[in-house]
Parts: C-alpha cells; sequence; structure tokens
C-alpha cells in the first residue's frame, strides 16, 4: 500500500487518488460538491498555495488549504 500524502506535497505532473478528506463539515461538503471526494484521481498541476488540480477534464484551484487536509495515495493514474 502507497504512502499517504497531503495533496499540497504530490509534485507537479504526478497522479495520485484521494484517501482521506480531513477538516470541519462546511468545507468537507464544499470540496464534495467540487468532485474532489475519496476514491477520485488527481493530476497536480501547481503544488503550494494555491494548489491546482486537475480531476474528472476540469482545473480545481485549492486555498484556504488551513480549514481541512486533502490526503492523497500517490501513483494512481486515470
Amino acid at each position: 500500500m502507497p504512502d499517504i500524502i497531503p495533496l499540497e506535497l504530490l509534485p507537479a505532473g504526478q497522479w495520485a487518488r484521494v484517501d482521506q478528506l480531513v477538516g470541519d463539515d462546511a468545507s468537507i461538503h464544499r470540496l464534495s460538491e467540487m468532485g474532489l471526494r475519496h476514491g477520485i484521481i488527481v493530476e497536480m498541476v501547481q503544488p503550494g498555495s494555491p494548489c491546482i488540480v486537475k480531476l474528472m477534464g476540469n482545473k480545481l484551484c485549492i486555498r484556504d488549504a488551513n480549514l481541512f487536509q486533502v490526503l492523497v495515495q500517490p501513483g494512481a493514474e486515470e
């Protein structure tokens, strides 16, 4: 089983599977509505803050990372 790391540590161009979303219910719900949920495959476009990922053919810019944490399993590919 691959290591679980915070999304912001995923290098640009690498794919990962979302393992867990940690944070307050409102933030987790908002992320889920945007498509970021357990099991989804994401590609890191720009690590850091803001963090930009590709998922389901769309780009998602994630800010306010202090409100939640996205944990991923690196190495997954779409």
